[in-house]
């Protein structure tokens, strides 16, 4: 491990390690002469011609035991290897943390998620996730390997390891299961499953399944749209229709990879039903609906039609946005700020019809307390 991940690794315990890790290609006879850096770009997931290029230079690629260029052209028979520094393994560890539950039975539980932890680990945060604490809930007490996927560069934090698809305030890619599932539990009949998130610093109202049954059944009426969801949330500005649709394809932002925006090429379908339930001199406070589940939707949605989500770091709803209110508001807008140090953002009602059972439930989350004392300054 370089200096720079050991200080990291003393400063934040979650911080993965770094572990040796080499690929080794043999070329086929079949194989037509391509440069070093373009063959190995290709045969390694997450791997850039400037990553590549940069491990040629540091002699960390060999080609038949011997340092090469990054133009030498692969010929049939020759042994590349590639030594890059990854992560270990991820597992998911149990952990005692409190849950705040709404509903559960054998099959299932509902709970009501606080703002500020993510649904499950990740390169950066391996601990301190709902997937720890319902394994813990569950009975589990040691750690569990997850699968291994298609080989990797290994330093790409955000899509290395953890699910396929991104965390979102959605279902789970409309179609995928979570991390959970990815697991390699022992046939014990328990296998819990995440079939939708909510972003780290957005409450509310979530389904587990404790079971393969249960969380296929599920994850089928997410990716059918049979599931009943509403956020609440507070937004910047007065929005002048009683209800509106917004719509538009989401897809990574060209500014910042982490994030979305609306683009014309490239990202997928979505689409916001949003409703006023009150007005206030410099915000509005919503019901929103979504007809498709896209990362970060509602967030990007609302953002677009220039009313972001109080409180919202990455898409404008912070101190940047108060020069957009009128100065006789300003002061009260500010104080709202400090009520609440994220997107006003929560997950309120959830319906869905119990897999195993067939009975309609429904649930509600009642408004957080940082979201609270926005509303009722703003009122």
């Amino acid at each position: 491990m370089d200096e720079q991940n050991t200080e990291l690794a003393a400063e934040d315990p979650n911080y993965p390690t770094r572990i040796e890790h080499v690929y080794e290609f043999t070329i086929s006879p079949r194989q037509k002469p391509e440069r070093l850096d373009a063959f190995i770009t290709k045969s390694i997931l997450h791997a850039t011609r400037t990553r590549v290029q940069k491990a040629i230079d540091t002699d960390t690629v060999l080609v038949n035991d011997k340092p090469s260029k990054a133009n030498y052209k692969v010929r049939p028979g020759d042994v590349i290897r590639v030594t890059v520094m990854k992560p270990p393994p991820l597992q998911l560890i149990p952990q005692d943390i409190p849950l705040d539950i709404a509903f559960e039975d054998e099959h299932l539980m509902v709970i009501h998620k606080p703002p500020g932890i993510l649904a499950h680990p990740g390169l950066g945060n391996r601990s301190g996730t709902l997937v720890n604490a319902v394994l813990y809930h569950l009975g589990f007490r040691e750690p569990i390997d997850v699968l291994k996927r298609r080989e990797s560069w290994g330093d790409d934090e955000s899509q290395v390891e953890g699910p396929v698809v991104d965390d979102q305030d959605s279902v789970v890619d409309d179609e995928e299961f979570g991390l959970i599932d990815d697991a390699n539990f022992d046939s014990n009949g328990m296998r819990p499953g995440i079939v939708h998130r909510l972003d780290k610093d957005t409450s509310g109202i979530m389904v587990i399944g404790k079971t393969y049954e249960a969380t296929l059944g599920l994850a089928t009426q997410f990716a059918n749209r049979t599931v009943s969801r509403e956020y609440v949330a507070l937004a910047w500005g007065v929005i002048k229709d009683d209800t509106k649709l917004i719509e538009g394809d989401i897809g990574r932002s060209p500014k910042d990879r982490k994030l979305r925006a609306m683009v014309q090429r490239g990202g997928k379908y979505a689409a916001t039903d949003v409703t006023v339930l009150e007005r206030y001199d410099c915000a509005s406070l919503i019901a929103c609906k979504l007809r498709t589940g896209r990362t970060h939707q509602i967030r990007v949605h609302l953002a677009s039609i220039r009313h972001p989500l109080l409180g919202d770091p990455d898409y404008g709803g912070r101190e940047s946005h108060l020069t957009a209110i009128h100065h006789t508001f300003r002061k009260r807008a500010q104080v709202a700020l400090t009520l609440i140090k994220r997107q006003a953002l929560h997950a309120r009602l959830l319906g869905f019809t119990h897999p195993i059972t067939n009975e309609r439930m429904t649930f509600e989350s009642p408004i957080p307390a940082d979201m609270q004392a926005c509303i009722d300054l703003l009122r």
